[in-house]
């Protein structure tokens, strides 16, 4: 199914914002926004989203014109649900399209019924972190030493975020 959506607020004027299921062919493009979004060592792989899609989490991309500038994965099991992965382009970034991203995967798993929403996010992502805490997720746990790092560099923790979906 394929969503045509408003421009955010932010967005400049024109053009045409769609959602629509990730396909194992975007995978290539999807893992490039990835590598430019995301400092080594971090950066999920091609093969990854695609190990996604095959065992069936809710993978989405979100096109401006036909290009994909943004994706999330969402995993949905006895009733909750766990953010994996939100991503805009970072030449997109600050226009809104990240917020509308998540209200989607939120939207998405109350349709399959989950009671709460979970992701990690890195401390020293400020932006994702304000983003999260506006649409109402709060702070759970840390997860220690969970995001990898360059050799000779500390891993970083990650800080867990829940928000209810009730």
């Amino acid at each position: 199914m394929v969503a045509r959506l408003p421009l955010p607020g932010s967005a400049a004027a024109g053009g045409i914002l769609t959602l629509r299921a990730m396909l194992v062919g975007d995978a290539r493009d999807v893992a490039a926004i990835e590598q430019v979004a995301y400092p080594p060592p971090q950066p999920w792989s091609e093969g990854i989203f695609r190990d996604c899609l095959r065992v069936g989490y809710l993978c989405q991309v979100l096109e401006l014109d036909g290009q994909i500038i943004g994706y999330g994965i969402l995993s949905i099991a006895a009733s909750e649900a766990h953010l994996l992965n939100v991503c805009i382009a970072p030449s997109h970034q600050g226009c809104g399209y990240g917020r509308q991203l998540v209200h989607h995967f939120l939207d998405l798993a109350d349709r399959y019924k989950a009671d709460t929403v979970y992701l990690e996010v890195r401390p020293s992502n400020v932006a994702a972190r304000e983003l999260y805490k506006s649409l109402g997720f709060r702070r759970v746990g840390v997860r220690k030493s969970y995001y990898p790092a360059l050799p000779g560099e500390p891993r970083e923790d990650a800080i867990q975020l829940a928000r209810d979906i009730a």
